[in-house]
């Protein structure tokens, strides 16, 4: 034998039937926080030495790729 439930409720509604806690507080200051984080970093790089530290750890990442190939070139048999 085999049935089917079918339930509508509120994601808060089946929070509260399966006995869970109520995390909407502590979500709220965690974003908040993280928000207040990233706008104090952000406030404090200028956009010229956020490309700098992006454009070297993009070349330095390319750098080790063509090492990494040239190596590989280099052991591979003729």
């Amino acid at each position: 034998m085999k049935f089917t439930v079918n339930v509508e409720c509120s994601p808060e509604e089946a929070r509260r039937f399966m006995g869970l806690p109520d995390v909407t507080p502590i979500n709220e200051q965690l974003v908040a926080e993280m928000g207040k984080r990233l706008e104090a970093n952000v406030s404090l790089m200028s956009p010229e030495t956020m490309m700098n530290s992006w454009m070297s750890v993009g070349t330095q990442a390319q750098d080790a790729f063509v090492k990494l190939m040239t190596s590989a070139a280099g052991m591979a048999k003729p």
